[in-house]
């Protein structure tokens, strides 16, 4: 079913574990393979730009469960706040309650398409998907770039500064990532929506 302009958008940021110069303490360069998501940061938006929801889902990492001093400086999530987590199937179940039965028309959105990889990546792993991997995605970087025919500087933080916007909350922390990515839909030219989807596959359960 094509998406409806009435339909929220569902805005999704990941954090997941890093380290610094993007090595593993083993050596092992850092990779979607290897970084288990740490934060689901969810918005509920409506095209306008208009925040109707937001919610932080934070997951408790199993392969390598003690943060990074780099990872913890930079997302500000703590080792016991992910200590005191949920792993990720029950972190699946509990956004999709969350979310509730996505309407058929439901889209939903990241900046770049690293979140989309990942969340498939893991929910292979993990054999349980969130509710949402199976509705069309939009890289919201993209429309962003087309509709304001910028090639550089396309980061979060750049793009909120094109339009004279500070970012709110803290950078790299994804709820607040998903909030501030809520400030530009305003800018974006919807009528690129429809060619620009994307639709995601999943091959596990949701």
């Amino acid at each position: 079913m094509a998406a409806s302009k009435n339909t929220p958008l569902l805005i999704v940021d990941l954090e997941a574990t890093c380290w610094e110069n993007s090595r593993l303490p083993s050596g092992e360069r850092q990779s979607i393979g290897n970084m288990e998501i740490i934060e689901f940061g969810c918005a509920l938006a409506t095209r306008a730009g208009e925040l109707l929801n937001s919610q932080s889902f934070l997951v408790r990492p199993v392969r390598n469960p003690d943060l990074s001093a780099f990872c913890r400086s930079l997302t500000g999530i703590t080792q016991a706040m992910v200590n005191a987590a949920q792993v990720y199937p029950e972190v699946v179940r509990a956004l999709d309650s969350w979310l509730g039965q996505p309407a058929e028309s439901l889209v939903w959105c990241s900046w770049g398409n690293y979140d989309r990889h990942h969340i498939q990546a893991e929910s292979e792993a993990q054999s349980i998907a969130p509710r949402f991997l199976s509705c069309p995605h939009l890289n919201l970087k993209r429309i962003w770039r087309r509709s304001t025919r910028q090639k550089k500087k396309t980061g979060l933080a750049s793009a909120l500064a094109f339009h004279n916007l500070a970012f709110e909350g803290r950078p790299h922390r994804g709820v607040d990532d998903a909030r501030n990515i809520v400030r530009l839909l305003p800018f974006m030219d919807w009528e690129l929506e429809p060619e620009l989807l994307t639709r995601s596959v999943s091959h596990v359960d949701s």
